[in-house]
């Protein structure tokens, strides 16, 4: 499956690409993150991210400054034109999903729909 013409499957910040990168060069066996979503919360779906060892056949893979990711088949749809943001405050650091598909989310943020 491709992305639709003239807009991203998804687009990392300058801090999600150093991230991203940092963690493969911790990771020398996987060839990029994996990024999916499953069932989870009171408002349907959640991220889910995982080291990958390789791109399976249905992935969209998403290269930027060399950092890589894999977008998970069921995933794609719900991430189209999302931006990854990774954020770091004095109390926690966190990989930060900016995704114009979302309809709802629930009251403690852990999950969406779409």
């Amino acid at each position: 499956m491709k992305p639709a013409p003239g807009r991203a499957a998804l687009v990392l910040s300058d801090s999600a690409v150093r991230q991203v990168s940092k963690l493969l060069q911790l990771r020398p066996d996987a060839q990029g993150l994996k990024i999916g979503v499953k069932q989870r919360g009171c408002n349907g779906l959640t991220y889910t991210l995982d080291y990958a060892a390789e791109k399976s056949k249905f992935d969209i893979e998403v290269v930027q400054n060399g950092a890589r990711i894999f977008i998970d088949t069921k995933a794609q749809l719900s991430l189209l034109g999302t931006q990854m943001d990774y954020v770091e405050t004095p109390l926690s650091s966190e990989f930060v999903f900016i995704n114009p598909n979302i309809k709802g989310t629930c009251g403690c943020g852990e999950s969406f729909n779409i």
